[in-house]
């Protein structure tokens, strides 16, 4: 088997395996679950424990020599060259609060870099997906990202606050600002074209952002820190020091005006 039929047996099994975690997301989500936090301000869900478990299962008995990094498991290292990476609910504090705005985010990492990937969010049933070199795609559909080239009038899953604060407001005129809780979703929603950038000046997991990464690369996006320097993955696990998910024609304006902040 070539290594490009061995990886799109993958990128078919990865999405076999959202949609049915998605679908048992969805069940929690409209017949109720429990809920707690895990740290101060860090809720977890029955849902989030049964979307890792249902995954790890599916997942590292079709490949039981790949890796394994999730939010709610405990890693392992596997045999292979390739790692599952999972985030079995983003946006835990929508879900609990009955909010469409959460998602499945699972990346098959490869060499240091996402080759295959999904969000999913079942509450809204979009799934967007993605091969390296292969595109992406919303509900099976090709999408691209938005083709604009300046700030005025652009739509930025931002803090509007943020902007005023720090005058970059003026920067943005007509701008509309709008926020999801699910920082995959968000910038799923930037690759599909719906927005030109999501930004977040917080810190993130790998799992909160590899698999949505490379939605943003195969459908013509920018995917980078604030700074726009690069973001780079390692076992056993990354923290990104922040996010800038932006179509490519305002990705260097958007980082001229973000960097002075950090």
């Amino acid at each position: 088997m070539s290594i490009a039929t061995d990886l799109a047996a993958d990128h078919a099994l990865l999405i076999d395996a959202v949609e049915e975690a998605g679908a048992l997301a969805r069940r929690f989500f409209d017949t109720g679950f429990k809920s707690w936090e895990k740290y101060p301000d860090d809720p977890v869900s029955e849902a989030d424990i049964a979307v890792d478990k249902l995954l790890r299962e599916r997942l590292l008995a079709a490949r039981p020599d790949y890796g394994w990094r999730s939010e709610e498991s405990t890693a392992r290292k596997g045999s292979g060259a390739r790692t599952w990476v999972l985030d079995p609910i983003d946006g835990t504090r929508a879900f609990v609060a009955k909010k469409p705005e959460f998602a499945v985010s699972l990346a098959l990492m490869e060499g240091g870099l996402p080759v295959a990937g999904a969000v999913f969010n079942p509450a809204t049933d979009e799934l967007f997906e993605a091969i390296r070199g292969g595109g992406a795609r919303r509900n099976g559909q090709v999408m691209r990202a938005s083709t604009r080239t300046d700030l005025s009038g652009a739509r930025l899953l931002a803090s509007q606050r943020t902007f005023e604060r720090n005058r970059w407001i003026e920067r943005t005129p007509g701008a509309s600002f709008h926020y999801m809780n699910s920082i995959a979703y968000r910038m799923a929603r930037v690759a599909a074209g719906d927005f030109e950038a999501a930004i977040s000046m917080t810190e993130k997991n790998d799992w909160d952002v590899a698999a949505a990464h490379l939605l943003l690369e195969e459908a013509g996006a920018c995917c980078t820190a604030v700074t726009g320097a690069a973001l780079g993955y390692a076992e056993p696990a990354t923290r990104l020091p922040s996010v800038l998910a932006a179509a490519s024609g305002v990705h260097d304006l958007l980082v001229g005006m973000l960097k002075s902040k950090v």
